[in-house]
């Protein structure tokens, strides 16, 4: 006959004192084991989902600078970045990206490029309308002329038959005055690439908090005369350009619904991208348009009278 298994109180009484802390030891490190490896998992889930949208742009550099922004996002430590890429050439039906997996979406189209399918431009709008965020960059503002929301959320346009139907231009007199010139013209022009200074509008906002009042841009195309419908925008940045001896917005803020877009005309190139100002109004402008506010510090390389790049490793 087996004995009777013991009560509960003794086995305690039979277990070593020594070997009580051990234990409590190995439970409170599994416990804290778990704990580690649920806010790893925690800490991963929070990145903020980026997508840029690219394929068709009259810049031919577009595929090393869609390159170049997917790092710039990756580097912050905010951002899991994907790239959809449209066909090449002519329509493609197939481009369908699921925008409302994203917290932001970047542009990286440009000037002649073919119309997205009309269930991806009304998924699309509704995902800005709705809350969420885009990123317009340089030749972005040149794409689809006939798309009326695309143009509302891009502020201000150029090229592929904007004129004076499209909305004023907007720019800043030599006085400090922000106009809203309604004068027949088309619009979007640029002189010969050069560095230009970058001079702030409005220094309180989240993007340009921090940064010098005037900053020296690398080698760009100045982008002048944009016109559109410029509604809920705000400039924070602009640029004097010779061509048109006025000040012409370089970073603007949209508000399209719900949704927040951010806007710089600046980025032709790869050279110009490597621009430290590029670089960080870049992050900045993304995680602002994301999220509404900016937690990125601005760099201590961040130029100032004179240019500062980063040479991006290919």
């Amino acid at each position: 006959m087996l004995p009777a298994p013991p009560r509960a109180n003794q086995v305690a009484e039979k277990t070593p004192m020594r070997y009580r802390p051990l234990k409590l030891r190995w439970i409170v490190t599994g416990l804290g084991v778990l704990a580690l490896l649920a806010c790893g998992d925690g800490l991963a889930a929070e990145k903020l989902r980026a997508l840029i949208v690219d394929g068709q742009n009259n810049h031919a550099c577009w595929p090393k600078t869609t390159r170049m922004m997917k790092a710039y996002l990756e580097q912050t430590g905010l951002f899991s970045v994907d790239v959809a890429t449209h066909a090449p050439q002519g329509p493609d039906p197939s481009f369908k990206p699921v925008f409302a997996d994203y917290d932001v979406v970047i542009s990286n189209f440009g000037h002649g490029a073919a119309e997205w399918p009309a269930g991806t431009r009304a998924a699309f709008e509704e995902y800005v309308r709705d809350g969420g965020g885009f990123v317009v960059v340089h030749a972005a503002d040149n794409a689809f002329p006939g798309w009326e929301a695309y143009n509302r959320m891009i502020g201000l346009g150029g090229w592929g038959g904007r004129n004076e139907a499209s909305g004023p231009y907007v720019y800043f007199d030599e006085g400090g005055k922000l106009v809203r010139d309604t004068r027949p013209g088309a619009g979007g022009s640029h002189g010969p690439q050069s560095e230009f200074p970058v001079v702030i509008r409005d220094g309180e906002h989240p993007v340009t908090k921090g940064m010098p009042a005037s900053w020296m841009h690398a080698k760009d195309e100045l982008y002048d005369s944009l016109r559109g419908p410029a509604e809920q925008m705000t400039v924070l940045a602009t640029a004097w350009s010779p061509k048109t001896k006025r000040h012409e917005p370089m970073m603007m803020t949209i508000g399209y619904g719900k949704g927040r877009v951010f806007h710089t005309p600046m980025g032709h190139e790869t050279y110009s991208q490597e621009c430290v100002g590029f670089i960080s109004s870049f992050q900045r402008g993304t995680e602002w348009a994301a999220t509404g506010k900016v937690t990125q510090d601005v760099p201590a390389d961040f130029p100032g009278e004179q240019s500062s790049s980063r040479v991006f490793q290919w």
